[in-house]
């Protein structure tokens, strides 16, 4: 995915689409609404059933974003979150969001089915 900032990255697009930032610690100067809009084309483009973040070295992820997670279901997708650190984490559980999604530990391509494609980024 390519965006203004090129902070989010896509690492396998398919029923089950892997996205992360990079290992950026803090996710600072986010366009959620550039997110959110190249999120839904890649959801309908791909028939996406599943949108897995990896928080992998981030830190903080601002309120924008947490919102954007929550909201993907609205588009009929499960949304698994992989690798809180402990703040994200606390987050997630005070703000229920973890009932929404689903909480991981781990490397999120070692889940992609079969098939799907990478592109590398």
């Amino acid at each position: 995915m390519s965006s203004a900032d090129n902070q989010m990255k896509v690492f396998a697009v398919g029923k089950r689409t892997v996205l992360g930032f990079g290992g950026q610690e803090i996710l600072s100067q986010l366009n959620v609404s550039v997110y959110r809009d190249h999120l839904v084309s890649l959801i309908e483009e791909h028939a996406i059933e599943t949108v897995a973040f990896d928080l992998a070295g981030i830190a903080l992820v601002p309120s924008g974003m947490l919102g954007l997670l929550a909201s993907l279901r609205e588009h009929n997708v499960s949304v698994e979150v992989y690798n809180p650190s402990d703040d994200v984490n606390e987050v997630l559980t005070i703000t229920r969001l973890n009932e929404l999604m689903e909480i991981k530990q781990g490397n999120p391509l070692d889940e992609s089915e079969p098939g799907s494609d990478s592109d590398g980024e």
